[in-house]
């Protein structure tokens, strides 16, 4: 496992033990995770979304999901292309989210290999969507499990995002519709952190899953 070795030393040399001892403000300590992943070797993240996949399949809310919501990794973000053609060999129904104008997500259908295209969005990277049916913003409540992603998650299950707010909606949304799915956030090793800035509206996840493991924070109803 030595390239999951190289992801933890990479981003220990940059940060230190995963926080700064003053508790950066969210701007900074995005701004210092996303340095370090974006010198992660193409190798490294390849090797990792294995190692995701793998123990994210162990999850029991996976194993007896029959929707899950999830999202197409770009760059090197903790991959989950291996991930979602599990699930989706396995016959479970995965929802792919679409960037929407204001920053909201819409969701369609994967279908596997070759079911999502490139999209992009001003300047920014572009994103892979699905490239079927819209199902509307509500599809998400349908969800057993949510797969969100994220920059770190600290000992209290609380998640740093990127800071556009659509997962925020995605969240807000659920508890507006009475449903509890399993929020689960895939992570690299050495972005489970000690404590994370936190604001009013911000809601622990269920669990991580990294490429050693998971964690769990709480447990659905």
């Amino acid at each position: 496992m030595s390239g999951l070795r190289t992801v933890r030393e990479h981003f220990v040399s940059q940060t230190g033990h995963g926080v700064e001892p003053d508790e950066p403000d969210k701007r900074t300590l995005r701004r210092s995770l996303l340095t370090v992943r974006n010198r992660l070797p193409a190798d490294d993240v390849r090797k990792t979304a294995d190692a995701l996949a793998r123990c994210a399949l162990e999850l029991p809310e996976l194993a007896h999901a029959r929707t899950v919501a999830a999202y197409v990794s770009v760059g090197t973000e903790p991959g989950t292309l291996p991930l979602l053609d599990a699930l989706h060999a396995r016959g479970v129904r995965v929802l792919l989210p679409v960037l929407l104008p204001d920053n909201d997500l819409d969701w369609g259908p994967y279908e596997g290999e070759g079911s999502v295209l490139p999209v992009q969005y001003g300047g920014r990277m572009a994103l892979l969507e699905p490239a079927g049916e819209r199902l509307g913003p509500w599809a998400v409540t349908e969800a057993d499990v949510v797969l969100l992603p994220g920059l770190a998650v600290d000992a209290r299950g609380l998640r740093l995002g990127r800071g556009g707010g659509s997962y925020d909606r995605v969240l807000a949304r659920l508890e507006r519709a009475g449903t509890d799915p399993a929020l689960v956030v895939l992570l690299y090793d050495a972005e489970v952190v000690d404590r994370v800035p936190e604001e009013p509206h911000d809601r622990a996840v269920h669990a991580v899953v990294t490429p050693s493991g998971v964690r769990r924070f709480r447990t659905p109803h």
